[in-house]
């Protein structure tokens, strides 16, 4: 379990509560247990969860900058937090730490001359995306969590989601923050330029950060005109190597707005959980759209249309109406919750090279027979990244062991591929362990170097990334 990072206060830090508590509104700081508990935890329902000295649910940056200098006087941990929908265990709260909530930060302002929006980390990307819609505009980082998620959790872990194929991830969004150091200083990175390269990249070093360098107390975001999607494609498979191949052929040819996968057993948890009239026989679904403009539109859905065929598509559907198109995405979004009343899960957010996608998806199949356990796989699959959801019978203390194997096998499957441990999710306390294999002695040294350059006592998130 993370714990505090060795310094000398002059105040024991519970003793010293009292003076935050008075520094800040009423109901700010938040002490009894019975209120802070849901702080504790974000959804992937990190075993090493702590327990929080107090919750700090800040109103503004004045006040996230009044806690942060408190927690530093104090040697402090500070545990920043969204809405507590991560899926890495980056929110899990310390021991004698503060979680720093920043779910009342919710202003959302549309710049429609600059094509921006200036949001408060508190605010859901569901209400970014409303915001924009009433101006003719489009947020297009659309996490399948988008309804639930926060601006601020998307920045911390450089969020993607069912869109990224074409149009990329939340970094390629983020044209300025307004971030809290570890000792309370309030710094303005890029504005509502397109282009600006003066200085370092300094903007980038906190997209992706889970909290571990600054706290995000602003952010302006780029919109792109709003998206017309013009068809939808469903493809069945009898295996899902045989769609991966499909998708390999796609990406090898075509850039598609939607590029999804859904295997037997997620398709099935789906239908029993919401029923949609999906074809449950089916081994994989493959869920893709086009926005093209005009004729392209068809000639992109009739080449991907091809390669599906090609690969041994047993069936595909195509339609040109938005509400059914709807319908298939709404499947894909699903199936999550439709997964978790099966038993616990755990959550896995591997990628690898598109050409590759099919030895991954054959790769976590083995693993799931290896460990004889239930995995269902999803996957954004444009992107080469699959979410296998690996299911844990409730109060089975054996097969948690071996799902534990199974997920750290998933890890490593995935960096023996030249792939990733987490393309969107995070690393978070979950994945920390698999870090060092992916990146190597000297980009963790490196890592480091930046972690401690700007937060020298270690007092934001410890324990997320890197050891604390």
């Amino acid at each position: 379990m993370s714990s505090a990072p060795t310094t000398t206060p002059t105040t024991r830090p519970a003793d010293a509560l009292p003076a935050l508590v008075a520094a800040l509104p009423d109901d700010v700081v938040v002490t009894d247990a019975a209120r802070t508990e849901k702080y504790r935890w974000d959804r992937s329902q990190d075993p090493h969860v702590g327990t929080p000295l107090a919750v700090v649910r800040a109103e503004d940056a004045a006040q996230v900058q009044t806690a942060v200098r408190w927690a530093a006087e104090h040697g402090v941990p500070v545990v920043p937090r969204g809405t507590g929908t991560g899926l890495s265990g980056g929110a899990s709260a310390v021991d004698g730490g503060i979680v720093l909530s920043l779910e009342r930060m919710t202003d959302v302002q549309v710049d429609t001359a600059c094509q921006v929006v200036v949001v408060g980390p508190g605010a859901l990307n569901k209400d970014v995306k409303a915001a924009a819609a009433r101006h003719g505009l489009w947020y297009p980082p659309d996490p399948s969590s988008y309804e639930i998620c926060s601006i601020g959790g998307n920045i911390a872990t450089n969020a993607g989601g069912l869109c990224c194929v074409k149009y990329g991830v939340t970094s390629d969004y983020v044209l300025g923050l307004d971030v809290v150091l570890a000792d309370g200083t309030l710094v303005t990175l890029g504005g509502p330029r397109i282009k600006d390269v003066a200085g370092l990249s300094l903007l980038q070093l906190f997209v992706g950060s889970e909290g571990t360098l600054g706290v995000v107390t602003r952010a302006i975001l780029r919109l792109e005109p709003e998206q017309a999607v013009g068809a939808t494609m469903v493809a069945a498979f009898p295996t899902m190597s045989a769609a991966a191949e499909a998708v390999v052929a796609i990406r090898r040819r075509l850039r598609p707005s939607m590029l999804e996968l859904m295997d037997q057993p997620s398709i099935r948890a789906v239908e029993a959980f919401r029923p949609m009239g999906l074809d449950t026989d089916a081994g994989a679904l493959l869920v893709a759209q086009s926005d093209a403009p005009g004729t392209a539109c068809g000639v992109e859905v009739e080449a991907m249309r091809a390669a599906c065929e090609a690969a041994g598509s047993t069936d595909v559907f195509v339609t040109e109406d938005a509400d059914e198109g709807e319908l298939f995405v709404q499947a894909r979004r699903l199936v999550v919750p439709a997964v978790e009343p099966l038993g616990e899960l755990m959550l896995e957010d591997v990628g690898v090279p598109v050409p590759r996608l099919p030895e991954l998806v054959d790769a976590v199949a083995a693993v799931a027979a290896r460990h004889d356990l239930l995995i269902p796989v999803v996957a954004h699959a444009g992107d080469g990244n699959t979410h296998p959801l690996i299911v844990v019978p409730r109060g089975d203390e054996e097969a948690r062991l071996r799902a534990l194997a199974a997920f750290d096998e998933i890890m490593h499957a995935a960096i023996g591929l030249g792939g990733t441990i987490t393309g969107e999710h995070g690393v978070g306390r979950t994945k920390r362990s698999a870090l060092p294999a992916q990146l190597g002695d000297d980009v963790m040294a490196l890592t480091r170097r930046v972690k401690d350059a700007l937060d020298p006592a270690g007092i934001l998130n410890p324990g997320a990334i890197l050891e604390a």
